[in-house]
């Protein structure tokens, strides 16, 4: 078996919680077309796979998949493994079980719900143990045994041992104590790769925004929203990720279901779960019961249902996950940011309950490639670990250095001390942030619920404009955009007709409109000569984004002019030959065009300048050279972005015009 090298990231993981991660990319192996949740996997591959030793690991794989194709139930072989049970008299299963009292006869009667059993005789204490057998059924291990009778009454099926699958226990003190051994961006890091993707494909901004789809699981009574295109990996947290959270549709959806029966008193999915996800959301056109509007109004603001005279109280997070129907702009033009949802919940009072909305429309299409094949928690383990800090609050923690505009009201303050608290437990459990760290996490949080109040505003002038704005020890108000703000101001940045002007340009992660043609093509629009000067032109994207800027100089230039252009850069240590044959091709392809391309190595090592420098007297001083651009798939020929700049998601970049002469 080919040994790995494991990355200093996945080196420290694994020695700071020994035996509480696993290989992310092992679920997918051992899956096969076994359809179950992320953390059943994991919890099997936890049990003897949590190791960086790769004949352990070897060996474990090869426990698991025997496990699984043993006693895992297909639908489709349930029959078999039913003969199975009668013949041998005794086999152990894997299946999701749920549980209904049956007042008749006193008794409670679990269901198998692969396997196709029902009516199987429960002890009430495994029940109380065990509450969400009750509601939405668990995932479990179970031993079935099967004795004939005549008594049609009675089932054969007789339940022995009953283990859910989840962790019955964990060390929070040494949680606390390992995190504090990582940074901020390692510990950011580490999370991603728990959650299954690869950080090398998300900025820090996407990074957040993904840990923020947690914070249901750490704060009670959290409203989340998140509306975008498909495919963007919006439910997969809430089906995958945690035992203690159930994902519905959001069209099968009642309120005996979701809060109380009145008939029978039996409490409803929000007495159970932690979180209570929505799936597919969104659709104007799907039926939904009033009813169940008015009662989840009353809940998201108070915390509480009624059942007949009596008034209950609950903790769980709500979550509501749908595809958008128009893309930004359109909606933003036309409409608002919640014109996908159905005509009932298009409602102010049920939209200003929402603490914070998630915007889809930054989050990237998921691609194979994003996947991590390193290491990461145990999602079990992670799912305990949430859970147990849903007990203690952090909202306070920003009051030390910031406080919030007199102008934010009561609702939205306490909005966005719940989504500030949930990320302060997720990144900070420990303590311990610094000011500037505090305000990253405060900005995004304020970030989310003014996204929610500026499409309030449209939908109903009622509301009032609100200055969503902060202040530190000095006193200077700091206001708070949203990304698509600064999307529909572009246009202020990149005029349609520029003035060639001394400036300077901040541009923030995930922005789009951004293209090499609008940002330098007038500043080196009648240049003869241009330098260019990056030590980071290595890589083939990097080569490309050379390349996408040759190219905004042909476009610029007249047929009969010549421009000559000279990159300084620095030889790749491993791959230079390769270097050199990707600059000796561009420059073949621009000699045709008029445009002289030469290259230079620097062999000082002390190259760190990004600039491009025109003989019309311009600086473009660029603190991440060309590569202001997001990773997006540069291998699908189809794919928008990799044709147009202006679909890219950018990196968080600042650019400086300067006059030289």
């Amino acid at each position: 078996m080919t040994t790995r090298t494991l990355s200093p990231l996945d080196q420290k993981i694994v020695a700071h919680f020994p035996g509480l991660v696993v290989r992310k990319d092992l679920v997918k192996t051992v899956k096969g077309n076994a359809i179950v949740p992320s953390y059943v996997l994991e919890y099997l591959l936890g049990q003897y796979c949590a190791t960086s030793d790769e004949a352990s690991i070897e060996t474990g794989i090869h426990t698991v998949k025997e496990i699984l194709a043993k006693h895992y139930v297909h639908r489709n072989e349930a029959g078999l493994i039913r003969s199975t049970i009668r013949e041998k008299g005794r086999h152990k299963v894997i299946d999701k079980v749920s549980v209904a009292l049956n007042d008749k006869r006193d008794v409670y009667e679990a269901e198998f719900s692969n396997l196709g059993i029902k009516k199987v005789l429960m002890d009430a204490d495994t029940v109380k143990r065990h509450p969400k057998l009750l509601v939405g059924g668990v995932w479990c291990i179970a031993d079935i045994e099967y004795e004939h009778t005549d008594d049609r009454e009675v089932s054969p099926w007789i339940l022995g041992v009953l283990k859910p699958i989840q962790m019955s226990h964990f060390d929070y003190a040494g949680y606390i104590e390992a995190r504090q051994q990582f940074s901020l961006d390692e510990w950011i890091d580490v999370l991603i790769q728990s959650i299954g993707f690869d950080p090398a494909y998300f900025g820090r901004r996407s990074k957040l925004l993904q840990l923020v789809r947690l914070i249901p699981f750490c704060e009670r009574n959290y409203n989340l929203i998140e509306l975008g295109p498909k495919g963007t990996g919006k439910s997969h947290i809430y089906s995958e990720f945690s035992p203690h959270g159930i994902l519905i549709s959001g069209g099968e959806v009642t309120v005996p279901k979701l809060f109380v029966n009145n008939a029978s008193g039996k409490i409803g999915l929000v007495g159970y779960w932690d979180t209570v996800a929505f799936d597919e959301f969104a659709g104007k056109h799907k039926r939904v019961d009033k009813a169940l509007v008015d009662i989840m109004k009353n809940y998201m603001a108070n915390k509480s249902f009624s059942r007949g005279v009596e008034t209950l109280g609950a903790d769980a997070s709500m979550v509501f996950v749908g595809n958008t129907e128009h893309s930004l702009a359109y909606m933003l033009t036309h409409s608002n940011l919640f014109d996908a949802l159905p005509e009932k919940f298009y409602d102010s009072a049920f939209l200003d309950r929402l603490h914070c909305y998630i915007p889809g429309w930054e989050v990237d299409i998921i691609r194979g490639e994003m996947f991590s094949s390193g290491y990461g928690f145990v999602v079990d383990y992670l799912a305990e670990v949430l859970r147990h800090l849903r007990n203690q609050d952090f909202s306070d923690q920003y009051k030390a250095h910031f406080s919030l505009s007199s102008d934010i009201s009561t609702r939205d303050r306490d909005a966005v001390n719940k989504t500030f608290s949930g990320l302060m437990k997720i990144l900070f459990p420990h303590g311990g942030a610094s000011r500037e760290e505090v305000e990253e996490i405060l900005t995004l949080a304020m970030e989310g619920r003014k996204r929610v109040k500026d499409q309030l505003f449209r939908i109903d002038t009622t509301y009032p404009a609100v200055d969503f704005s902060y202040s530190g020890a000095a006193g200077n108000s700091i206001r708070v955009t949203t990304l698509e703000e600064r999307d529909a101001s572009a246009s202020v940045l990149l005029p349609e007709v520029p003035v060639l002007q001394e400036q300077h340009l901040t541009f923030m992660e995930n922005q789009r409109g951004v293209s090499f043609d609008e940002l330098f093509g007038p500043y080196v629009q009648g240049a003869s000569k241009i330098t260019l000067t990056d030590p980071y032109i290595r890589l083939f994207y990097q080569v490309r984004n050379l390349m996408e800027f040759m190219e905004t100089l042909v476009r610029q230039k007249t047929a009969s002019a010549e421009i000559e252009v000279e990159l300084l850069t620095v030889e790749d240590e491993f791959k230079g030959e390769q270097q050199a044959d990707f600059f000796r091709q561009i420059q073949t392809a621009l000699f045709p065009v008029g445009i002289k391309f030469h290259w230079t190595f620097d062999r000082s090592g002390t190259l760190h300048a990004r600039h491009i420098i025109t003989d019309t007297g311009w600086k473009i001083s660029l603190d991440r050279g060309l590569d202001i651009f997001q990773q997006y798939d540069m291998n699908n020929a189809f794919s928008l972005a990799n044709r147009i700049q202006k679909l890219r998601t950018c990196k968080a970049f600042e650019v400086t015009f300067i006059r030289v002469c």
